[in-house]
């Protein structure tokens, strides 16, 4: 059973008020989002009309039944009512900033013989009709207490003000009024006068304020029987059942018709997943052969490495540092080993320096730089001029390590041998950890390590190795380790 989503809309939210205009562009999402929109005015249909064609209006409508059995379950007014003159012109709901005062006081006066009754909680200032003698303001009660007052209504007012906000607004006090047969005198609300038209002008509608105190006084004085039976017909049919039985009937044609659609657009839907799926899976293909052909057809990826390899001269230094571990390439020993554990030992023999300090932390069987300190004491370095760091795991490791051994010693220059493509991170790590030592790059050169050996073409383990380069620099920037 498919759901289907209902936007009841009662209010417009750009005029209401400043705070309110913050979720109107939330709202307009939602009404064209719904599948029905219900709105309680012709105002707000015409707005959310522009976004959603589905659009219905259903008033605020009144508890008929239990309204007017409320109020025939009692034969005497509420003791407030029961000291104030006759006739009484009264209105229930929120004296707020949308009560049109400067009416009131103009009718208040006109006909001191009325009293008007406020039920209600107040909600603006009322100074300029609390000293009115004929205006009462009763204060806030049960709603269920309500029809008890209108009742001994003589009269129902809505005294709006004629506002944009106004314009919007179906006042849901008319139908409580017209339940027990009240004649009522409105302002010139839109939604007033298009009820009125559609039920033969039930309502006595005024457009300006001695247009009102004509229409208090027929209202007074009107005595026709038809009249109060035509009321109680009108607010029936806009009564919550009715309402709601329209509502349903909308709904359910509304969830009929998406399980219909549904199940008739199942070929079509699966004709258009079908060819998006194809779409997707062509364009899937034409990237990863772009790819392909980018990574392993062209130079591009030696290119890419060209900023991640430092290679400099070799001089006369304090020691030359050898990085193991298969970092910058694999990230385990293997061929790596011997051979920067070959190179370092060349610089040796050349004199460079007369100390090498092999660093890695990497053990398998046997730790990865005792097998480099093997290889260079079988090529002729004496033992006594090799230095092993045992502990590091990673590039930072073997910088920070290897500098504690260099501070020991109080050496200040070294030859740095490790993977072509390892020495730009190498040197982020020494110039933000290695205070004032003098580092000379001098890692194996790109055409004798065979890790990069290009004459096969491009392998996916030289892709990866230069990748982890630059994940490892933009790691180590977000650990804080370099810059």
């Amino acid at each position: 059973l498919k759901k289907i989503l209902i936007y009841y809309c009662i209010d417009n939210f750009s005029a209401s008020s400043t705070s309110a205009k913050k979720i109107a562009a939330s709202e307009k999402n939602m009404i064209k989002k719904a599948d029905f929109v219900f709105v309680t005015s012709k105002q707000l249909c015409n707005y959310c009309s522009q976004y959603n064609n589905n659009t219905h209006i259903f008033p605020f409508a009144v508890n008929f039944s239990k309204f007017k059995e409320s109020a025939d379950s009692v034969l005497h007014p509420p003791d407030e009512l029961k000291k104030i003159a006759k006739p009484i012109i009264g209105y229930v709901g929120g004296v707020h900033k949308w009560i049109d005062q400067e009416l009131i006081e103009y009718a208040a006066k006109k006909y001191s013989s009325y009293s008007f009754v406020f039920v209600g909680p107040l909600q603006t200032d009322v100074s300029r009709l609390r000293v009115l003698k004929n205006v009462y303001f009763l204060g806030k009660k049960e709603h269920r207490e309500l029809p008890l007052f209108v009742k001994y209504f003589d009269v129902c007012l809505i005294p709006y003000l004629i506002t944009e906000y106004t314009n919007n607004v179906y006042p849901t006090k008319l139908n409580e009024y017209l339940a027990l047969s009240k004649p009522v005198v409105s302002t010139g609300l839109p939604e007033v006068i298009e009820f009125n038209n559609q039920n033969g002008n039930i309502v006595y509608v005024s457009g300006t304020k001695e247009n009102f105190t004509d229409c208090l006084e027929k209202a007074v004085n009107e005595d026709k029987l038809s009249m109060k039976e035509h009321r109680l017909k009108v607010a029936e049919d806009n009564s919550w059942v009715s309402r709601i039985e329209q509502m349903s009937r909308l709904i359910e044609g509304g969830i009929n018709k998406k399980n219909t659609d549904n199940e008739a657009k199942w070929k079509e839907n699966f004709i258009f997943f079908y060819r998006s799926a194809r779409r997707k899976a062509l364009s899937l293909s034409a990237v990863l052969v772009f790819l392909w052909i980018l990574f392993f057809k062209t130079p591009f990826i030696w290119f890419a490495a060209v900023p991640l390899n430092i290679s400099q001269a070799p001089h006369s230094a304090d020691a030359i540092v050898v990085f193991g571990g298969g970092v910058g390439e694999t990230g385990s020993p293997g061929k790596s080993t011997i051979e920067r554990a070959r190179y370092a030992v060349e610089l040796y023999k050349e004199k460079y320096a007369k100390k090498i300090i092999f660093s890695s932390g990497y053990t398998y069987r046997y730790n990865d730089a005792e097998n480099m300190k093997l290889f260079a004491v079988s090529m002729g370095v004496p033992d006594k001029d090799i230095i092993l760091e045992k502990k590091a795991n990673s590039t930072y490791e073997n910088v920070k390590f290897t500098n504690d051994i260099l501070n020991r010693h109080s050496w200040a220059n070294i030859l740095l041998v490790s993977s072509p493509y390892n020495t730009r991170r190498a040197k982020l790590v020494f110039d933000k950890i290695a205070g004032p030592v003098s580092v000379t790059y001098t890692p194996v050169p790109v055409n004798e390590c065979q890790f990069y050996d290009r004459a096969e073409g491009v392998r996916f383990e030289q892709i990866k190795a230069i990748a982890h380069e630059y994940i490892g620099i933009l790691y180590y920037f977000i650990k804080r380790y370099i810059i």
